[in-house]
């Protein structure tokens, strides 16, 4: 296998960023000849656009440095694991373009190995076998400001923890009677340290090595020691892991050289920022939820955040990866715009997808000059496209238009359909309408109207054509089944909610009956098509067929959510001007719909506002942090304190709380200098504001200080300062993040932008 190399920033498939300065050195010193990665899936169900991203992360790396990166399902719980998601993940991982050739791995592979590696720990008298209940063990490993106890079983002789672990092996006890657990340090401030369990009794057949074993290992032992073995370098995974490290390192360095693994190279695990996408869910409990409600038709549901559900509806791999590419990594986690899904999806789909036409709510128009029929040429794409094709449409006596598209007392700016106006049918002549059928109640039933002659691709003199819309012969139009999918919670952050379901869209999916130009009859069934107009569809792989065709909306031609909220502007002004008085969510009791009215008045967001109505704890928290508006506090209350105050787990006082904001308000620490304080203080119980004071992360603004690491970093990167010079001022961005790594996101990156471009601009 040849050495990796380091690639040009222009070679990359994904972005220069933390993790790649990383490795970038480990291949400059020497410390790994081939960089290998690993994409570790549980198999407890399906995948979804959070895996797309991580397995983006681990293959596309590898990709770029021409290693390889491993599939590996992490099957080491036989109560939720099954064939049928080890199935879905390989296929989905097929899929997105991922090739691991034959590194297609399983945890269960290694658990002769494993075992071996146990007994190898209590040997070393890093580790023994606890008797205590699972209830003890979680009281006996104490608080964040209180230290472990260790158990009555620490002390256990080796030869007595091997005699238990090897019964517990041959399944001579019940589940619970005993755990194997590290022997590392019941005082440690980080709490995955204070004697993690490794090994737990399960008797469950495994879906991979039946009834072979009755005890499991952990993740965390599982984990880095699959790792080990399989020769990964870098173990990259979501910050949620970032206290783990600490197991996984511990692991790997008391097990480095024994049990056939090698003394170097060893693995090392690197965290990156999870992310999230807005008015979506991906928790398995939630998406279980869905499913078994009746919520959603099933885990392909077109829908569904799920990789299948993403297929099914018509998006392709390629645009998947560009929008996880476009996403980027940072070691901070953040919700990403569902709109920047939606730009990926349709700009993978312009280029590709020929245009047709389709009437979804069809109303009659009867040409009263048309006898017979002529076949039109039409182009699949426009010029501007640069594919040729075309096909033939026929034009016939009676058409089919959109409904939506006649109006009998037009508005104004109207450019369809009205009585006596003059407007083109796509690909055809200009037509007026001149009489609307009516049933008994008044309804427009069907139209009457005529072509003018002569204006096949030009138009009348002297008169007005007012726009053109789509239609499809009603002799010839093939009929089918439209169903438009949308986004399935109408709220961007449906987790923030008490419950998820209270925001679920009952408007995510609406069927249509109607009518499709018959030129897509012979078309292969994997076609994605624009229909011209009306948004991205193809058929749908499961319930479409030649008798009964059935076409899902991949995505609409553009994001009609902004134009949704944008016309709902005027509205929510007016009601604000109201009064709070104005929304009342109809879920709220009178008490909590009081408060939410009050939260409102007082300027704290619709979604913020909901949670304190609805958490009175939070509300009263809210309600004692004084000296500091509102709204200001609210965000922080909700996101911060509010998981703590939950778990009954809260150490951060609201006087304390309100003295770090204030700071925040003077300029004296940033809102990540602040994050990092409230997380440090729970973790100690000390007041955020010293943990500041005493650790120095109060803001860096000074130019004589911030300077010379500016100057650093340019003299760091000659190459990209060349490529901003030349106008990739896209690094400018990158630039100012070396800043903020190095002063730890300390750095007023204003001030720091303003100094590059000083630099940069001399």
């Amino acid at each position: 296998m040849p050495r990796s190399g380091i690639p040009s920033d222009e070679a990359r498939l994904v972005p220069p960023n933390f993790i790649t300065e990383i490795i970038d050195e480990d291949l400059r010193s020497g410390k790994y000849d081939l960089i290998v990665t690993r994409f570790p899936p549980e198999p407890n169900g399906y995948p979804h656009i959070g895996h797309a991203i991580a397995s983006f992360i681990d293959f596309g790396i590898a990709a770029d440095y021409k290693g390889r990166c491993h599939l590996r399902l992490d099957d080491t719980n036989p109560l939720t694991e099954r064939a049928q998601y080890v199935e879905a993940i390989v296929n989905d991982m097929r899929w997105l373009g991922w090739d691991w050739g034959v590194h297609l791995y399983y945890a269960s592979d290694h658990f002769d190995r494993l075992y071996e590696m146990a007994e190898a720990l209590i040997k070393m008298g890093k580790a023994y076998v606890d008797s205590l209940p699972e209830e003890k063990i979680r009281e006996f490993r104490g608080t964040p400001d209180r230290p472990g106890i260790p158990s009555p079983y620490r002390d256990r002789s080796v030869e007595e923890n091997l005699d238990l672990f090897r019964r517990m092996r041959d399944g001579e006890f019940e589940e619970g009677a005993h755990v194997l657990r590290a022997k590392i340090d019941m005082t440690s401030p980080n709490m995955k340290l204070r004697d993690p369990i490794l090994y737990r009794i399960i008797h469950a057949e495994h879906y991979r090595t039946g009834t072979k074993w009755c005890i499991y290992p952990m993740y965390d032992f599982a984990h880095p020691l699959s790792d080990y073995i399989e020769g990964v370098t870098h173990s990259l995974c979501s910050s949620e892991f970032i206290e783990n490290r600490a197991v996984y390192d511990w692991l790997v360095e008391t097990l480095a050289g024994c049990c056939g693994l090698p003394e170097w190279p060893r693995p090392k695990q690197i965290e990156f920022g999870r992310r999230s996408l807005e008015y979506t869910v991906v928790s398995k409990r939630k998406l279980v939820k869905l499913v078994e409600g009746g919520l959603v038709s099933g885990w392909d549901d077109p829908r569904m955040p799920t990789l299948s559900g993403l297929r099914r509806r018509g998006v392709r791999p390629q645009a998947i990866r560009r929008f996880v590419q476009k996403v980027g990594i940072s070691r901070t986690d953040r919700t990403v715009d569902i709109a920047l899904l939606e730009w990926a999806i349709r700009d993978d789909l312009n280029a590709v997808a020929p245009r047709v036409m389709a009437v979804l709510d069809p109303l009659k128009l009867v040409l009263t000059n048309v006898e017979g029929e002529e076949w039109l040429e039409a182009p699949y794409f426009p010029p501007d496209i640069g594919k040729e094709g075309s096909r033939k449409i026929p034009l016939t006596r009676e058409i089919y238009v959109e409904r939506s598209d006649f109006a009998l007392e037009p508005p104004k700016g109207w450019k369809r359909l009205a009585l006596g106006w003059a407007t083109r049918l796509r690909h055809a002549y200009v037509v007026v309408v001149d009489e609307a059928v009516r049933d008994d109640r008044g309804a427009v039933v069907a139209l009457k109207g005529r072509v003018l002659k002569d204006t096949l691709g030009k138009n009348p003199e002297g008169i007005k054509v007012r726009g053109a819309i789509h239609w499809v012969s009603a002799r010839y139009g093939l009929p089918a089944e439209f169903r438009l999918v949308d986004r399935l919670f109408r709220v961007p952050h449906p987790d923030e909610l008490p419950d998820f379901l209270d925001a679920y869209n009952p408007e995510s999916l609406e069927v249509k009956q109607g009518f499709i130009e018959p030129s897509v009859k012979d078309d292969p069934p994997d076609t994605r098509y624009q229909f011209e107009r009306l948004g991205y569809f193809w058929r749908d792989p499961v319930d479409s067929t030649d008798a009964q065709l059935v076409f899902n909306r991949i995505v609409t031609l553009k994001d009609t959510w902004a134009r949704r909220e944008k016309a709902q502007r005027p509205r929510k002004a007016a009601a604000k001007k109201a009064g709070p008085v104005a929304k009342r969510p109809p879920e709220l009791t009178p008490e909590a719909r009081a408060r939410f009215e009050r939260y409102l008045a007082q300027g704290i967001g619709e979604q913020e506002a909901l949670i304190l109505a609805r958490e009175t704890e939070l509300g009263r928290y809210l309600e004692a942090v004084f000296g500091l508006p509102r709204k200001t506090v609210a965000p922080w209350v909700v996101h911060e304190i509010g998981p703590f105050l939950r778990r009954g787990e809260n150490r951060i006082r609201p006087e304390d709380l309100a003295e770090i904001l204030r700071l925040l308000a003077e300029g004296q620490v940033s809102a990540r200098i602040v994050k990092e304080a409230l997380q440090k203080a729970q973790e100690s119980g000390r007041r955020p504001a010293a943990i500041v004071l005493e650790e120095g992360l109060s803001v860096i603004a000074d130019e004589a200080t911030l300077s010379p690491l500016v100057d650093e970093v340019l003299r760091a990167f000659p190459e990209r300062v060349a490529a901003y010079k030349a106008g990739k001022a896209g690094l400018l961005g990158f630039f100012v993040g070396q800043v903020m790594q190095r002063t730890k996101g300390r750095a007023d990156p204003q001030k720091v932008k303003s100094l590059f471009k000083a630099r940069l601009e001399e």
